[in-house]
């Protein structure tokens, strides 16, 4: 059954509580949280025709690195109707899910899900491309103009909707490397973001030799699929990585932590050069490789040498690209540089996938029209409070205006986020500052590790602390 929204009608132009920009996962977890709460009027608005993860990247067995409860909701509210078992239960698969002890689902499972609740969830806008956001100092509002484009016909309608606060959840963008990016959009040669794999996976595969670069999870995952589409022997597969090794993602009990709550609120209370220090020292717990990926690769290129000979591929990490260039119109030359043993060569290839990961995308566009009220760091960062606000001028806060963000604060919050296992989290986060209460409440603690010296006790309202068990008897003694 699918959940049903309470009847909001609110008054031409009167200013939303909440609107939201963009819609990922993190503002669909926060679109799932606000909708039972008929205090919070809520419209979200994407520029895409529907609700789309990473489609590039849904390879055939690939999982995502968090556990299922990290869905939209479960972590904050496991009652709520957007759950991830609630979908399961919907579609009649839940036993053949409790079956199947996977505590980390498919990533293809994981946006299915999320299709789901945004093809359910009232509030939710799609298509519609948001232009500008103002500050309007006369009516005490923000000014959220948007532009709707007909599927159909392609016409466009203007509109504006007025909100007391905004949720920014743009997400992220493939980054390319300065080396390469003259020839992503070059003719002739396929070069391409592991975010478009999928897309051109079979251009790729007709090439005579083809190039990874990138030694994370998505170019591991890429690299794996290639070679089990290769034949034994003529594989003529690249890979390569700038660092020291194909390292595995940090995935220990107390490592994990540092996704945490907690965490995040230590990191938070640190001063600015120390967070930057800490965010680059960090990439092993979300850049790294998942361990079973590793091994899979390693199985796959060992079963290759069951009949003798070793497979035609190279991997090799500490490698940077220093330039790219293309040689006639059928292929490519990389120009590599090692600089622990200070070495250079060249590598000619007829295809190169770019798994380089991602950038938060900038605000300063979407936002322009609030720039003169933003406050930023030393280098030109927005500065975002505790509860995900941006620090803006009292002349817009005084007035209960504020404006929250998503997967764009990873300088004031440290590597959790855009940790789908904090989503939840973030979200009832940003809900209780909206309605200025306790809406969803929230655990004092919540990782056996103290970050820092400050030692503080959990803070868990009174009314939650767990009751003291009476022992049914007294006494009882072994036969």
């Amino acid at each position: 059954m699918t959940p049903q929204s309470p009847p909001r009608r609110p008054a031409p132009d009167a200013p939303r509580d909440l609107v939201g920009i963009g819609i990922g996962p993190f503002n669909l977890s926060l679109a799932a949280l606000a909708h039972p709460l008929a205090e919070v009027d809520a419209v979200f608005y994407e520029q895409r025709p529907a609700f789309s993860w990473h489609p590039g990247l849904l390879l055939d067995g690939a999982r995502i690195q968090v556990p299922f409860l990290a869905d939209l909701v479960t972590l904050v509210d496991p009652a709520s109707p957007w759950t991830f078992l609630n979908y399961l239960r919907g579609r009649d698969r839940l036993f053949p899910f409790y079956f199947a002890e996977r505590f980390h689902i498919q990533r293809a499972e994981y946006d299915a899900y999320c299709r789901w609740v945004s093809e359910n969830l009232p509030g939710l806008r799609f298509g519609h491309n948001v232009d500008a956001v103002r500050f309007n100092p006369e009516r005490d509002v923000f000014e959220v103009d948007h532009i709707r484009r007909d599927p159909d016909d392609g016409t466009e309608e203007l509109s504006r909707t007025y909100a007391r606060n905004i949720a920014v959840g743009i997400g992220t963008e493939p980054d390319v490397p300065d080396a390469l990016r003259p020839l992503v959009d070059a003719p002739g040669v396929p070069v391409v973001h592991a975010a478009d794999y999928l897309t051109h996976r079979d251009t790729l595969l007709a090439a005579d030799h083809i190039t990874v670069v990138g030694s994370g999870q998505s170019g591991a995952e890429i690299f794996l699929d290639l070679l089990r589409k290769r034949p034994a022997g003529r594989e003529r597969l690249h890979w390569l990585g700038r660092t020291e090794s194909f390292a595995p993602m940090e995935y220990s009990k107390l490592g994990l932590e540092h996704f945490t709550p907690d965490y995040t609120r230590y990191f938070h209370s640190l001063a600015e050069p120390v967070r930057d220090r800490l965010v680059a020292s960090q990439w092993q717990l979300h850049k790294g490789i998942d361990a079973d990926t590793l091994a899979a690769i390693h199985d796959e290129l060992y079963r290759r040498t069951l009949d003798g000979g070793w497979p035609d591929t190279v991997l090799t990490p500490g490698v940077t690209v220093r330039t790219a260039g293309r040689l006639a119109t059928t292929k490519i030359e990389l120009h590599l540089e090692h600089p622990g043993q200070n070495a250079r060569t060249r590598l000619t290839t007829d295809a190169v996938v770019l798994a380089t990961g991602y950038r938060e995308r900038p605000l300063n566009r979407l936002l322009a029209g609030l720039d003169p009220y933003l406050r930023r760091d030393s280098r030109e960062r927005p500065r975002v409070d505790d509860t995900y606000r941006l620090v803006m001028d009292p002349a817009v806060t005084g007035s209960g205006c504020h404006v929250y963000v998503q997967n764009a604060e990873r300088h004031t919050h440290g590597v959790g986020t855009p940790d789908l296992g904090l989503a939840a989290w973030r979200s009832a986060t940003i809900l209780n500052a909206v309605t200025g209460k306790e809406t969803y409440p929230l655990p004092g603690r919540t990782a056996f590790t103290t970050f820092g010296l400050e030692q503080r006790e959990p803070r868990i309202p009174r009314a939650r602390r767990p009751e003291a068990l009476t022992p049914l008897t007294d006494g009882i003694r072994g036969s």
